[in-house]
């Protein structure tokens, strides 16, 4: 190694690279001995890659340095609750934030540029390796999610004008949402038996994902009618429950999947809240028609 001296205020940006390797070489090892997969072996490869950053760094600095424990805690537990890949991912793109002080340091560590720019590559290689067999069910999550959304939100508000009372607006739409449930859920179990090579496991899984998916919504968007009395109100926060499950969802397999978070928000909020409004309005006119007054 070239001897390189550097300034003070450079040794303190090469610790803090250094806190940011072993930080996650800590994560990765800790998740490599907990999860009992062939997972670990990667995991275990990347801890060892974070390591080699850490040791390169330390080139420089001359001195060991400690992880941040809150980090480990939070990213470790993210991980564990809401998935491997959606949890190293985001990790990840906390990474892609440091890019530009790593390519600051490549100024006065010739070395730093081409030694990140490999491991990071070979790194990545890594994660793509990584086989989480619930996110080979996302298609059946998405269709019970945005069917319950589109299909709920349309229903409850068309219930909300009918109604006008949020006892039988409930009973209304959770009678409605439990047996859409059954049905997209035995649809999407008959969709994938149709194809010859998919077991009937995986096709029962998939159906369960799906109404699943679908049931957890259809109670979260009826709860405000279970708890106010003023069914506008109820049906405001419904819609404001509908945009908070779209945008999480959405975030999450952006972050896990790599894909367009703000396409993939607006064009299922939109769809969500066109029908509701569109229902809001058939609702009315067919109330008015008929003369009808509960």
């Amino acid at each position: 190694m070239e001897s390189i001296r550097l300034s003070k205020e450079q040794i303190e940006q090469v610790k803090t690279f250094q806190k940011n390797e072993i930080t996650e070489y800590q994560i990765y090892k800790k998740l490599a001995r907990t999860i009992k997969t062939d997972n670990s072996q990667v995991l275990e490869q990347i801890a060892n890659d974070e390591l080699e950053h850490y040791n390169f760094w330390k080139q420089y600095s001359g001195v060991d340095v400690k992880p941040n424990k809150w980090k480990i805690f939070k990213f470790y537990w993210i991980t564990r609750i809401l998935g491997l890949t959606f949890g190293i991912k985001l990790m990840e793109r906390g990474e892609e934030d440091a890019q530009a002080s790593y390519n600051e340091a490549a100024k006065y560590i010739p070395e730093a540029e081409k030694v990140v720019d490999d491991e990071d590559r070979h790194e990545q290689e890594l994660i793509e390796m990584i086989e989480e067999k619930k996110l080979n069910y996302v298609g059946s999550i998405v269709l019970g999610l945005n069917d319950a959304l589109v299909e709920l939100t349309g229903a409850l508000a068309g219930f909300t004008l009918a109604l006008q009372d949020t006892r039988l607006i409930a009973l209304a739409g959770l009678i409605t949402g439990i047996a859409a449930s059954f049905s997209m859920a035995a649809s999407e179990y008959l969709s994938k038996r149709s194809d010859e090579d998919e077991k009937i496991s995986e096709a029962l899984t998939s159906a369960l994902y799906t109404g699943f998916a679908y049931i957890i919504t259809v109670f979260i968007l009826i709860l405000p009618y279970l708890l106010i009395d003023n069914y506008f109100v109820c049906l405001g926060l419904t819609m404001a429950f509908a945009i908070l499950i779209i945008l999480s969802f959405n975030y999450y397999i952006a972050v896990a999947k790599d894909l367009n978070f703000k396409k993939r928000f607006w064009e299922m909020a939109l769809l969500s809240l066109g029908v509701a409004s569109l229902t809001f309005g058939i609702s009315y006119f067919v109330r008015m028609f008929f003369g009808v007054d509960v």
